[in-house]
């Protein structure tokens, strides 16, 4: 897939080219009468007449080579709901081998500064396809003008745009490669590649962890032939020392279950259950390419969860990096464990101002709240807040879960500090929101985003035409520009 942008000052001839026109709700076409000869504009109009004029947007061909569709603005539009219109739109153009279309700015009637932005990136978002392995491609080539003097772009949103698209797909691409390909070793390789973005890239393998007593995390990536890592990427956009914002991942690259075997049914879709990792690396990308003003890290922990004869087995007691014990009573309740590390150690090396951390970690959080909402648990009300309200307006929605100190007798155990299942049922996702709060040992505000219904749709959404998601990019990104970000050079710490 190929969609070329360009934006011109000048219009196109009347006669020809496919052209897309934005009219308010009722579909009034009048104000965009010059834009069209006038028997066009008759056409149009007396088709309109019995035409269903609830639809987002309506296309008329004209003729072979001409087409023309009308964008319908409704009032108080949202800005995701104008993202969802170019996601619409995309789909109506998207046929052939090649298209090209006349983009009319001066026809937008909305409030939005960045309208034909925000239009033009849900119409990227959605193109995006995962297509690298087939070797018949299919070859689509999209060229959208964008004419008139109004609405049109800043350089400067031109880059917050793509950035967040480069970052998103970054994300996507992470997550929609196979397991035997994206191992934890290929995965580090690819972190390094990241500093050519001007990031900061340090790889921890298995020799420097065990000299940290990172025990939990190494636990679960003993019965793979591959390594088991820390990867941490720092950008650093502001001149001062300011703490940092961390964002912390689960990068399970496979996951077999180990010895507590997953059901085949359920296993073939293991590959993505790093995808949290991933998101905080199309997220930390995204920065690096805008060249936000915040300094931030993202920490990930690389295994894969195999059996083998090394393998880690139910009824192991391991160390933390925090010198907590935990007793293994499930090894498929493994992206904790590799969490549990990661937390402390961001928190213990960075002092951040808070910690946000995302997993694809409990099916109970699917059953839960479906592929509508991610769960959010959190020790932090007003962060909390900032991550619902960041959320509603990118459509990546969350909805806050309990915790409370009555769950913890859930994972206390006889045999060591606690343990890594809630066997007695029920509250699955609490309890392992529960558990990770242990390993944040200084009050840090912290959110634990448990993603597992929205990191990969079978069926498709409004921004992704199914597979891989991104889900978290676009959501942390407004988290920052909204509530961390204006605080620039002139960032102080509280």
């Amino acid at each position: 897939m190929s969609i070329q942008i360009s934006y011109k000052s000048s219009s196109p001839k009347k006669s020809s080219n496919n052209l897309i026109l934005f009219v308010d709700e009722k579909f009034n076409i009048i104000p965009v009468k010059k834009d069209i000869s006038s028997s066009e504009f008759s056409y149009i109009n007396e088709l309109l007449k019995n035409s269903d004029l609830s639809k987002n947007l309506l296309v008329f061909e004209l003729n072979s080579k001409r087409k023309i569709i009308l964008i319908s603005i409704k009032k108080n539009s949202k800005k995701f709901e104008i993202e969802n219109l170019g996601a619409e739109l995309y789909g109506r153009i998207n046929y052939g081998k090649s298209s090209e279309y006349f983009i009319n700015s001066d026809s937008v009637l909305s409030k939005y500064k960045n309208f034909i932005g925000l239009l033009l990136h849900g119409l990227k978002l959605k193109s995006y396809e995962f297509n690298k392995y087939k070797t018949k491609k299919k070859i689509i080539n999209i060229k959208l003008n964008v004419f008139g003097k109004k609405n049109q772009l800043s350089v400067d949103d031109q880059l917050k745009f793509r950035a967040l698209e480069e970052g998103t797909f970054y994300a996507r691409d992470l997550v929609s490669e196979p397991g035997n390909i994206l191992h934890p070793d290929e995965y580090t390789k690819r972190l390094r590649s990241l500093k050519k973005n001007g990031l900061k890239v340090s790889i921890y393998d298995e020799k420097k962890l065990k000299k940290l007593g990172m025990n939990a995390l190494l636990g679960v990536g003993q019965g793979s032939i591959k390594g088991s890592y820390l990867g941490i990427i720092e950008w650093k956009g502001l001149k001062n020392n300011s703490k940092p914002l961390a964002f912390v991942g689960k990068g399970v690259c496979f996951d077999t279950g180990g010895y507590s075997l997953k059901p085949a049914k359920f296993m073939e879709d293991m590959t993505y259950d790093m995808a949290g990792s991933a998101t905080v690396v199309g997220l930390m990308k995204n920065l690096a390419i805008r060249k936000a003003k915040i300094n931030a890290v993202g920490v990930v922990g690389l295994v894969e969860n195999m059996v083998s004869g090394n393998a880690q087995r139910p009824g192991d007691i391991v160390k933390s990096y925090s010198g907590k014990t935990i007793e293994i009573l499930n090894t498929d309740a493994e992206g904790r464990l590799v969490l549990a590390d990661a937390l402390t150690f961001t928190e213990k090396k960075y002092k951040p101002r808070f910690i946000i951390d995302l997993a694809t970690l409990t099916g109970a959080i699917i059953v839960s709240l479906g592929s509508e909402y991610a769960g959010l648990f959190s020790n932090n009300d007003k962060l909390s807040k900032q991550l619902i309200d960041a959320g509603e307006k990118v459509e990546e929605k969350l909805w806050r879960m309990p915790l409370h100190k009555n769950f913890d007798k859930l994972i206390n155990s006889k045999n060591a500090d606690m343990q890594n299942i809630n066997y007695v049922g029920g509250a699955g996702s609490t309890t392992a929101a529960q558990f990770l709060q242990r390993f944040i040992l200084n009050q840090t505000p912290w959110a634990h985003l448990d993603i597992a219904g929205m990191a990969f749709s079978k069926y498709g959404g409004a921004l992704n035409s199914g597979g891989a998601t991104g889900y978290g990019v676009r959501l942390l990104n407004k988290l920052i520009e909204d509530n961390y970000e204006w605080y620039r050079a002139n960032f102080v710490d509280n």
